[in-house]
């Protein structure tokens, strides 16, 4: 059933076109962006001359100089994003080469590595996945890996119970793999790089999925073919949709996400051209130079900013590139899915998560042999965190001048007019402030024009009103919300630059709502800091209170806001009035159908492991289909050497488990630490015993939890 060992290729075929290419693409690129960051600059030092120079002004004009060229990059990603999609480019992935007809001669792996999260909704996506890609007739070309880094028991023996009804229900034996890791090292990356090692050599290809992913069949079959028509590819990554948001929040990320991104990853994919980047999922890799020249180091220094490398994927990808391996941007292949936090806490948690990953990149950074725009992919990415404390810089400089200039009774120098814009200073200031605003919403514009121009994809956002108040709307919300990840990220910058650290969580992925207390346990400093600023801005000059708006009230209605847009109900009252709508929404695929119907289903029967505590522990020991799936899977993973190491390295013995299997059923699993739990659960013999014992021992011997959860078992049984 699964193919040999693939072949060794130790260097790829490099062709030098795109490489001179994207150097004329990098220069005109960049030089754009410097442009006009230098005559806005230009503008903005003239400003600042008009009441005298000094130390202060020197820090703003440089603060301002940073964030307007990050500003501008945005800008031009957009502006060559849209005219590449205008006017067309042969230089992407899908048009080099044809594809279609290409045979796909090996088997690729399709991974799902998952953490503790909602297994209902894991293995749904993963079911839609694997539906869709059988209706291609391709399906003997891929095998789908369960990859569990779980630590809650319940979750490990749901994931194996479901694991076992979705082969069945799939008759799909042989197709779809479940293992799990007896240790965490690594989180995400090590979880990869253990699968690669066990199995790694059998497949030329592996697609790395999230939790959340859902992929089209055809795309999958696509991207296997891209890489059999490009062998000097190492990488392809899709650019996921955002889909199934409920909340408001959700609804207007997704929006945002499906309308704006096209013509940024276009820009994007401009310059990178076949030195692209990688996002952690939805991507296809090869997996003979990825083994051979993608393990990560452990970064100098301690914890936080040293140690494991958190945000793995762009450095795998700079690997890959320094060996001379492609990595590409497939921005116009559909048919590739993800979903996002539905509030804008979760949203923050998770990009606290990210910011720590991004920081490290501050140390790999000067690697040595890395290329040069793996080195820029690098530092966006570094900066897309830096540029909230950075702003919030600039704004308390800019206070603090006006504070100055005020309270110590100094003139303005008698200069009427600038040295290079001969305007009133009201007048200059306002031009610079449109200017800004210009370079901020012209890709938002673009991306309205370049909808309009589509009658298809018009279609599929409700029409070009709705999508142009859709617009409006999420602009809105930007402009509120942006404030609050400034003070987010400044936060988070200043805890990594401190020592503090993220631990390792499973994402939030329901529309449950944010309460009002948690809201305001989250938001209270944001509220305070709003109303303190805003006291202090109205008593330095009401004029300059009014422009600072936006900005304080994002801050003192946080709370309102949060809770607000993270309801369920107002998403879909929005919907209802044509609002934020996506073209998976107004037309679903069928992958998206099958998942929410799945779901449904789920919704409706409610089969799911008791909701006491340590149901899973229960279900495997007193359930004999469960225990018996159970202790298939342990035995079976006995069997391979890898794994057997990694058990007798725990240093403990089965006679020493047997002790706290013992304990397990006289005193129950609250007397046990979760590793022990974990211990006796990882030992196929004890849970053998325990199945027996738990059956055949008088109930009083029988700690009362055990009684209790027989009970249970028994009357849901018969």
């Amino acid at each position: 059933m699964l193919p040999g060992p693939m072949e060794t290729t130790s260097s790829p075929h490099v062709t030098p076109a795109p490489r001179i290419q994207r150097g004329w693409r990098l220069f005109v690129f960049y030089s754009s962006a410097l442009a006009l960051t230098g005559v806005v600059s230009l503008m903005f030092a003239d400003l600042l001359w008009r009441s005298g120079w000094s130390a202060s002004r020197t820090v703003l004009l440089i603060l301002f100089i940073v964030l307007f060229f990050l500003i501008s990059l945005g800008c031009m990603h957009g502006l060559y994003g849209f005219v590449l999609l205008t006017f067309g480019t042969r230089q992407r992935l899908t048009h080099l080469k044809d594809y279609h007809d290409q045979p796909i001669a090996v088997s690729t792996a399709i991974i799902f590595p998952i953490y503790n999260e909602d297994v209902v909704r894991a293995y749904a996506g993963l079911r839609a996945t694997f539906e869709s890609l059988k209706k291609t007739g391709q399906i003997e070309n891929f095998d789908f890996f369960i990859l569990s880094d779980s630590t809650n028991p319940d979750k490990w023996i749901e994931e194996e119970r479901r694991w076992f009804d979705l082969i069945r229900e799939l008759d799909a034996l042989g197709k779809i793999y479940y293992r799990r890791r007896l240790n965490n090292e690594g989180r995400k990356s090590g979880n990869v790089r253990d699968f690669l090692n066990a199995w790694g050599r059998r497949y030329r290809y592996f697609l790395v999925c999230d939790a959340d992913s859902v992929m089209h069949g055809q795309t999958l079959v696509d991207l296997a073919k891209l890489m059999e028509a490009h062998p000097g590819v190492g990488l392809i990554q899709t650019v996921p949709a955002l889909v199934n948001a409920e909340s408001l929040f959700g609804r207007m990320q997704q929006f945002a996400n499906r309308l704006y991104a096209p013509v940024f990853i276009a820009g994007l994919n401009y310059w990178a051209l076949d030195v692209g980047n990688y996002w952690g999922h939805n991507a296809i890799i090869r997996t003979e130079p990825f083994m051979q020249f993608c393990d990560l180091p452990r970064l100098p220094g301690r914890r936080p900013l040293g140690g494991q490398i958190l945000s793995h994927d762009f450095v795998e990808a700079a690997l890959l590139v320094r060996e001379n391996w492609e990595a590409w941007f497939a921005y116009d292949l559909e048919g590739s899915y993800e979903e996002a936090p539905q509030a804008m806490i979760e949203n923050a948690q998770r990009d606290r998560r990210w910011c720590q990953g991004n920081l490290q990149h501050s140390l790999v950074l000067f690697a040595k042999g890395l290329r040069g725009v793996s080195r820029l992919h690098l530092l966006l990415g570094i900066f897309g965190y830096l540029a909230g404390p950075l702003w919030l810089a600039f704004l308390l400089t800019f206070d603090w001048i006006r504070w100055y200039h005020k309270y110590t009774g100094l003139s303005d120098l008698p200069l009427v007019r600038a040295h290079v814009i001969h305007l009133s200073g009201r007048a200059h200031a306002l031009l610079i402030f449109a200017i800004c605003m210009a370079v901020l919403m012209l890709p938002k514009f673009l991306s309205l024009i370049d909808l309009a121009r589509n009658p298809s994809r018009r279609r599929a956002f409700g029409g070009l009103a709705r999508a142009s108040a859709g617009v409006v709307g999420e602009t809105i919300f930007s402009t509120l919300h942006a404030p609050l990840q400034m003070l987010w990220h400044t936060r988070f910058v200043i805890i990594n630059l401190l020592g503090g650290g993220v631990g390792w969580s499973p994402q939030r992925r329901a529309a449950d709502g944010t309460t009002w207390w948690y809201a305001v346990q989250r938001h209270w400093g944001h509220t305070m800091i709003g109303l303190i600023w805003g006291v202090f801005m109205w008593r330095l000059e009401t004029e300059l209170f009014w422009w600072f708006t936006p900005v304080l009230a994002g801050m003192a209605f946080s709370i309102p806001l949060s809770v607000f847009t993270s309801r369920r109900q107002l998403g879909a009252r929005a919907r209802a009035l044509g609002l934020f709508l996506t073209p998976e929404e107004i037309a679903p695929p069928p992958e998206l159908i099958s998942l929410r119907a799945q779901l449904k289903i789920h919704e409706l029967t409610g089969d799911a492991i008791p909701g006491f505590a340590h149901a899973g522990i229960a279900e495997a020991v007193l359930d004999p289909y469960v225990n018996a799936i159970h202790v298939s899977l342990l035995r079976e993973k006995q069997l391979n050497p890898a794994y057997a190491e990694q058990f007798s390295q725990l240093g403990v013995g089965t006679e020493t488990v047997r002790v706290l299997g013992e304990k397990l059923l006289a005193e129950g699993p609250q007397k046990l630490t979760p590793d022990e739990r974990s211990l006796v659960l990882a030992d196929q013999r004890v849970m053998v015993w325990l199945h027996q014992q738990a059956w055949l021992r008088a109930g009083e011997t029988l700690a009362p939890w055990w009684r209790a959860s027989i009970q249970n078992f028994s009357r849901e049984q018969f």
